[in-house]
């Protein structure tokens, strides 16, 4: 088989680097480099079935070098999950199902979108994260219907990046034992040698994070590769496998800069089938002993798939509690209807939004068995811990709690990664200044739609004495342009569990951002915060003579303002906006309800950023906000120093009736 095996290696570098030519874009060197470690992996190693590219328990497989995305594309091709010769013709064309970097839920077999280097590596964390939690809570004796490997590959560029040193560190605390990271180690970045800006010493890094560390010095050898994979599998630690390899390989251009991010050129790429002994002339061709060798390997994945079926209806008769169970996690179907569910409703007096958010968060962790999430090392202050349902560590593996230590940015891939994986409903948190460390995991979960609710406590100036370096001002605003990201900033703890039932209910990323201070309680508040804005209190006239507008904390100035504009003769009209996405999705004549366009006198109360407010208040309103930073000192006194009192609010409202 090695000719045939080689045949296959070969076919990986030809057609990547034939469709990065045929794109006239794109990263030709990365897959031709990694060949022989994705063909180790894909033709040896890994347990999957293109038949079912969902199915269970399949070993998971992460391009954290996302850049070099003709590699999966030439695998998903070669090894049969639907990606057709044209569609490789079609890399990075609009519209087709080669982006140019790979995309969840577009491309069949693709586990997570990467491209932003580290993100991917993170993911596979999460991933072997979710295995392990779940084969401890389903696995039983001569039953171990969770038992699968995530194996991930990964550039010099992923091991730059910050995410992946939090990542790594937080892998071994954990003894992520089934997560087998191969890193492409071909010592080419694209300003040149990574000498210039790289020279520690990573196997020495990672053994210190307490990783398995194995080395493959020439890993342009599939053989080589596969050995240290079979090594890596039976390790208590995660494993890096470093392969040494060569960028472009087998091309005139091979071990340069200049075969990282352009084509090779036509000339070139006859020079490299050449050089490679390569059979086919023509542009995209393969022979046929390469489909009958990858065919070969993915019947056995078959099999597998067949002993694994086989083995859950023998799970199921054994344990058909627990065989429920399963398949109530692995479905998108919440096990309790939230909506209806009035003991999750009920709230008493007064509170600070993040303690609501604890005490909801704790009802959801007694009716969503497969809640799980944690804190970047502030679960005390962001009340992110479930009671009752212990803490996941090395040496235990069913404890809900995760401890991701003051590690943001990896705790929001990780995050993505166990949703990715299945089976779970994941959460994380910490003070929403630092949501900056998380932007970019948050944004991927926006990009593919995945609904990870973040508790984003400490939401304003609110904070108080800490000051302005962790006072948010820009932050709402930032998150309300992400697309796809839902932004629900509740007035009290009703509309915070609107904002958990969104969360769980939906399929988008939900930021709950939510105060230090304690908060009243509305009566008229609930279950219309799930429309984004609503009337909590409404003028007597059937006309407002002016709108009140705020989310969050400032609700409360708006209420009170209201009283004052009636000692005034003015009516007025209160409006909670708890999320501006959710608001602008309601239909027309919703919103002519609640902000009719006949009323031109409005106010919006938010103690953060203005940016965003005017498409609601129009030039003829104003917005009471914050566009410069906070300082040190008691809420009380910077919210008054600031303007935000009821007294003021009422005061523009006035100005602004005629």
């Amino acid at each position: 088989m090695s000719k045939q095996d080689n045949l296959v290696v070969n076919a990986i570098r030809v057609l990547s680097a034939e469709a990065v030519q045929q794109a006239n874009s794109g990263h030709p060197g990365m897959p031709m480099g990694s060949a022989a470690m994705a063909y180790a992996l894909w033709g040896k190693q890994m347990k999957f079935d293109p038949k079912a590219p969902k199915w269970d328990n399949r070993d998971r497989f992460v391009l954290s070098s996302g850049h070099g995305s003709m590699l999966l594309y030439s695998l998903l091709h070669l090894f049969g999950f639907g990606l057709t010769i044209e569609d490789l013709k079609q890399f990075r064309q609009f519209g087709s199902l080669t982006p140019g970097h790979p995309e969840y839920g577009h491309t069949p077999g693709v586990e997570t979108t990467t491209g932003p280097l580290g993100q991917g590596i993170t993911n596979a964390v999460g991933m072997a994260l979710a295995e392990t939690y779940l084969a401890a809570h389903f696995n039983r004796e001569g039953f171990n219907v969770v038992d699968h490997n995530t194996f991930a590959i990964m550039g010099d560029g992923c091991l730059m990046e910050g995410i992946s040193h939090e990542a790594a560190s937080l892998a071994g605390t954990l003894k992520l034992n089934k997560l087998i990271a191969l890193y492409d180690d071909n010592e080419i970045s694209i300003e040149g040698s990574t000498d210039i800006a790289f020279r520690e010493d990573v196997p020495a890094r990672f053994r210190a994070y307490g990783w398995n560390v194995i080395d493959v010095p020439n890993g342009n050898c599939w053989r080589k590769v596969n050995d240290a994979i079979e090594l890596a599998k039976d390790s208590d630690k995660p494993n890096l496998i470093v392969c040494h390899t060569i960028i472009g390989y087998g091309s005139p251009k091979a071990g340069t800069a200049s075969a990282h991010g352009e084509p090779l050129g036509a000339d070139n790429i006859v020079a490299t089938k050449k050089a490679l002994g390569w059979p086919c002339e023509e542009p995209f061709g393969v022979p046929a002993e390469v489909y009958e060798t990858t065919a070969a390997a993915t019947a056995i994945g078959a099999e597998k798939r067949a002993e694994w079926e086989k083995l859950f209806a023998e799970y199921e008769k054994a344990y058909p509690e627990l065989a429920a169970e399963y398949k109530s996690w692995h479905s998108d179907k919440l096990p309790v209807d939230l909506m209806n569910d009035e003991d999750f409703w009920k709230f008493e007096g007064p509170s600070a939004t993040r303690a609501s958010s604890g005490e909801v968060l704790n009802r959801l962790a007694k009716r969503i068995p497969n809640l799980i999430g944690g804190s970047a090392d502030l679960a005390p202050s962001n009340k992110s811990n479930m009671k009752g349902r212990g803490d996941f560590s090395a040496e235990d593996r069913t404890g809900s709690n995760l401890h991701f230590g003051v590690r943001e940015h990896a705790m929001a891939a990780i995050c993505n990664g166990m949703y990715l994986h299945g089976g779970l409903r994941p959460y994380c948190a910490t003070f929403f200044v630092f949501s900056d460390y998380m932007k970019n995991a948050m944004r991927l979960a926006a990009l593919m739609k995945l609904p990870i609710a973040y508790i984003l406590t400490h939401d304003s100036i609110g904070v108080g004495e800490d000051g302005p370096t962790h006072q948010p001002v820009e932050h709402l605003a930032g998150l309300r342009a992400m697309p796809g990201m839902i932004v629900f900033r509740p007035a009290d703890s009703k509309e915070t569990a609107a904002g958990w039932l969104c969360a769980m209910e939906g399929h988008r990323p939900v930021s709950l951002v939510l105060t230090r201070q304690n908060l009243p309680l509305y009566e008229k508040s609930g279950k219309d915060a799930l429309k984004g804005g609503y009337i909590l209190a409404d003028s007597e006239k059937a006309v407002p003579d002016v709108i009140l507008m705020a989310s969050g904390s400032e609700v409360e100035q708006c209420m009170g303002a209201k009283t004052i504009l009636k000692e005034k003769g003015i009516d007025a009209r209160v409006v909670s906006m708890p999320s501006f996405e959710l608001f602008d999705e309601q239909s027309a004549e919703y919103k002519e309800s609640v902000l009719p366009n006949a009323v031109r006198a409005r106010v919006a109360v938010e103690a953060a950023s203005t940016f965003g407010w005017h498409k609601y208040v129009g030039l003829d309103g104003t917005v009471i906000g914050l566009d410069e930073y906070g300082v040190s000192g008691p809420y009380k006194i910077l919210y008054k120093h600031y303007g935000f009192t009821a007294e003021n609010v009422a005061e523009k409202a006035a100005a602004l009736v005629k």
